[in-house]
């Protein structure tokens, strides 16, 4: 019951590390230029760009124009771009205009669609987040750089 095997196990064992609370752009945001999480992102304004996230909630104010890459997504709101996930939740005030590339999507009577589904297996390296993406614009002439927020080009204005 409390013998020395025990304790080794649990000296190998890797430390949990706690998870961040979620990302949110409340409805008086506007955020032009792309997001890039490793957690959780709720978006209740706007965002023009593409989104990189383990988990999306759209929620029913937000207007998304972009692609889309996740693990999990939920839309109550608009999308339009292309969006590639794992499992995809359509709400019944969901209005998507774009194309859904998923392993598993339910769709809710109401919700409006106006693209292709295609089911496919998504690698796992899709859904990891490259921390170089977006920095393109660093090597580029300074007549031609975007705004930096902390090292990520975006342009962030309140309604």
């Amino acid at each position: 019951m409390f013998s020395k095997n025990n304790n080794k196990a649990l000296a190998n064992s890797k430390p949990v590390e706690p998870s961040a609370p979620p990302s949110i752009i409340s409805l008086d945001l506007k955020i032009v230029g792309d997001l890039l999480s490793e957690g959780e992102i709720q978006i209740d304004g706007r965002v023009n760009g593409d989104i990189r996230t383990k988990v999306l909630i759209v929620g029913e104010t937000a207007h998304v124009k972009g692609e889309i890459v996740a693990e999990t997504i939920h839309v109550l709101g608009h999308v339009e771009g292309q969006i590639k996930a794992k499992v995809v939740k359509l709400a019944d005030t969901a209005h998507v205009v774009g194309d859904i590339l998923h392993e598993d999507l339910s769709i809710e009577p109401g919700a409006f669609l106006e693209g292709h589904c295609k089911r496919m297996a998504i690698p796992e390296e899709v859904f990891k987040s490259d921390k170089n993406k977006g920095q393109s614009s660093v090597n580029a002439p300074s007549s031609q750089q975007k705004p930096e927020v902390h090292g990520k080009p975006a342009s962030i204005a309140a309604k």
